[in-house]
């Protein structure tokens, strides 16, 4: 079956909202092993959202169309079903019921005479339940094309696509194949790197496709695979994920919906070892993200941004000499600030960042952009010296992402 989705509103084609409810439909149909062919998104104009149900009318066995169906003068998606469809836009009673019924549950909502526009909806069309919100979706089929039509809202949308459209649909499908899927997340090498690593792996002739997503500043490999059951959807996708493993080695730090955080978390949870940071540049966001992570408090002993050299020599023994003599964005000082955060609070490891993040600070010797990164723990002190690219908060970012990277690293050393 040939499925579309048709995202409506003003606010999605002006930049002012980010259309999540595409993605979601793609991905819950995904998991049911049908793909979406074709996604159009129009603002709240009538015309348009009629060329656009016509257009994806000729091309698609199914549309799903989320937004419009609010209760103000721009929302428009029942009228223009009515007028694509050659049917009269008339006011179901059932709909009222369920539009005055939730406007008493929903205590920021009072039900008016405007109202009445939710409630009006094409001839010839079966009500879609709501039982989150007022508005009452709708489905009906034209020139042997389903058209489901649900509000914008994601929490709403999402219940009524799981509870009625995506079993509609279900229903009504032949043989559909088994789609099987996995994720790596890798940082570190660029893309043009990973594409080259990866090279041979896909093999879309045999239902097994790899995508790369750069998601600054990671990426996700995606491993697709397709074919008539589980087992054999299964043989194809195993192998093709080892083999990735195996290329990218230590640059995939976890797989789905794991983060740099989580898998950083864990092995320090594995390893039983504690840390602490002194912070420059990143300004405390190292901690931040450790900190993010519930039952951090196991291993992460305390975070100090030490910006000034003052601070630097009172809260980490830093010499004022060596802040003279080598500055304060330097190997040396990156080491010492390592070794004195780990030192002042006793924490197994102490991981230390300075640099300049920019936009002003930057010389001949060290631009904008130069970060050193300082690891002092039990078996030795280690420190390098990085350039970033960017703006102000790429920078931070990177020098957030490097650091948790190596501490990752250590950690998987000490297994």
């Amino acid at each position: 079956m040939k499925i579309s989705t048709l995202s409506i509103g003003d606010e999605l084609i002006c930049g002012q909202l980010t259309d999540t409810n595409a993605g979601t439909i793609a991905s819950a149909f995904l998991a049911e092993g049908l793909r979406i062919q074709r996604h159009l998104a129009v603002g709240d104009n009538e015309p348009d959202i009629i060329g656009a149900l016509a257009d994806l009318e000729r091309v698609s066995d199914a549309i799903i169309v989320t937004g419009g169906l609010g209760p103000t003068a721009d929302d428009l998606t029942s009228l223009a079903a009515a007028r694509a469809t050659g049917r009269r836009l008339v006011i179901n009673e059932d709909a009222r019921s369920h539009a005055r019924l939730m406007s008493g549950k929903l205590k920021n909502l009072i039900f008016c005479p405007l109202s009445d526009k939710q409630v009006m909806i094409p001839t010839k069309s079966a009500l879609i339940p709501n039982p989150g919100g007022t508005a009452s979706g709708f489905h009906l089929m034209h020139n042997g094309c389903f058209m489901f039509f649900l509000p914008g809202v994601p929490s709403e949308m999402i219940v009524m696509l799981h509870d009625t459209v995506i079993p509609f649909i279900l229903e009504r499908v032949g043989r559909k194949r088994v789609i099987r899927t996995s994720t790596l997340n890798l940082f570190g090498p660029c893309e043009a790197e990973v594409d080259e690593l990866l090279l041979g792996i896909a093999q879309p002739d045999q239902g097994l496709t790899l995508g790369i997503c750069v998601t600054f500043p990671w990426m996700k490999v995606t491993l697709r695979a397709e074919a008539d059951t589980i087992e054999a959807a299964t043989d194809l996708l195993l192998p093709a994920v080892s083999a990735v493993r195996e290329r990218v080695k230590e640059y995939c730090f976890s797989s789905g919906g794991s983060s740099m955080d989580d898998a950083v978390a864990e092995l320090f949870r594995d390893r039983c070892l504690t840390i602490s940071l002194a912070e420059s540049c990143s300004g405390g966001l190292i901690a931040k993200r450790l900190t993010d992570i519930p039952g951090s408090s196991r291993y992460f002993c305390e975070g100090a941004v030490t910006y000034s050299n003052a601070a630097k020599t009172r809260l980490l023994g830093v010499p004022a000499e060596l802040l003279n003599n080598a500055g304060a964005v330097s190997p040396e000082c990156a080491s010492a600030m390592a070794k004195g955060i780990r030192h002042a609070s006793g924490s197994d490891l102490g991981l230390a960042v300075t640099g300049i993040a920019g936009p002003d600070g930057g010389s001949e010797e060290k631009p904008v952009g130069t970060v050193f990164i300082s690891l002092a723990a039990p078996d030795g002190c280690w420190t390098k010296r990085f350039q970033f690219s960017g703006n102000r908060d790429e920078i931070r970012t990177m020098t957030a992402w490097t650091a948790l990277d190596w501490l990752r690293r250590y950690l998987m050393k000490r297994g």
